[in-house]
């Protein structure tokens, strides 16, 4: 798989009838790595390591309701009252960040209402702060750490 922009982690893989999969620590299972996989398990490693959220705040891959779709988000950092804090868009290396990632990741947060948005494509990593009373965002440098 392509190095990516993030420090190394450690993950575990396993190949069965010739498919490589990686240890997902918060679905707790494998999942066959795909390009955009990579990178989604490069941005837990990233919350889990370097920013030390806690994995009972992390959830991946789940099905959410916009405008009546069915659409699913890569990772929410939720906060301990259960509402969302980080809301992160995962796309494979290959695939340029352009204002239509950002349309998608603004849409789903409509309905989510996350304080920040992260896109990333593992290369080029975005970081926003909402402001829902201007209803606009401002970029960041980076994530906030977490801090209980």
């Amino acid at each position: 798989m392509q190095k990516l922009n993030f420090q190394l982690y450690n993950f575990r893989f396993k190949n069965s009838e010739n498919k490589v999969s990686i240890f997902d620590e918060i679905r707790k299972k494998f999942i066959i790595l795909t390009p955009e996989e990579w990178v989604r398990q490069h941005v837990v490693q990233f919350l889990l390591e370097e920013k030390k959220y806690p994995k009972s705040l992390i959830n991946v891959e789940k099905v959410l309701k916009v405008n009546g779709l069915r659409k699913r988000y890569d990772v929410v950092v939720f906060n301990p009252d259960g509402s969302i804090f980080i809301l992160i868009e995962c796309k494979a290396p290959e695939i340029k960040i352009a204002q239509a990632t950002f349309d998608q990741i603004a849409r789903y947060n409509m309905t989510m209402k996350a304080q920040f948005l992260m896109v990333t494509n593992g290369l080029n990593h975005y970081f926003c702060q909402m402001d829902f009373e201007n209803e606009k965002y401002a970029f960041l440098e980076n994530l906030p750490n977490y801090n209980n």
